[in-house]
């Protein structure tokens, strides 16, 4: 079981970065299953309030930008700033997180994101 703020924003890099992969290789049966992963860890971090945020915004500066940009997704209503800069990074880059932070940069800018309610 995964107890401790680091250990939860591990297993979210690692099963984004598993379902960037599986994508890339057209498996979305297990693209999915890590998606329901990730989203189990944020949950757990979002049920610690900020001390959860700030965990999770250590990934904002990861090496790959596909988990810089969906973390930067979750965080862009407590780190607007920063995880615009990310997202924006990331829409340039090209590939599968490109798309992602494109739409969420559009979903934030027409006041329909909701990745992060208070």
């Amino acid at each position: 079981m995964v107890t401790t703020l680091e250990e939860l924003v591990e297993q979210f890099a690692l099963n984004v970065a598993a379902q960037t992969d599986a994508i890339r290789r057209g498996d979305a049966r297990t693209g999915n299953r890590h998606a329901r992963q990730y989203t189990a860890a944020l949950q757990q971090l979002r049920a610690q309030g900020d001390a959860g945020r700030e965990a999770l915004a250590v990934l904002l500066t990861h090496p790959r930008t596909d988990i810089r940009a969906m973390a930067a997704g979750f965080l862009l209503r407590y780190r607007t700033a920063e995880a615009k800069a990310v997202l924006e990074a990331a829409a340039t880059e090209g590939g599968i997180g490109a798309l992602g932070a494109i739409m969420t940069l559009r979903h934030w800018q027409n006041g329909t994101w909701a990745l992060d309610p208070e």
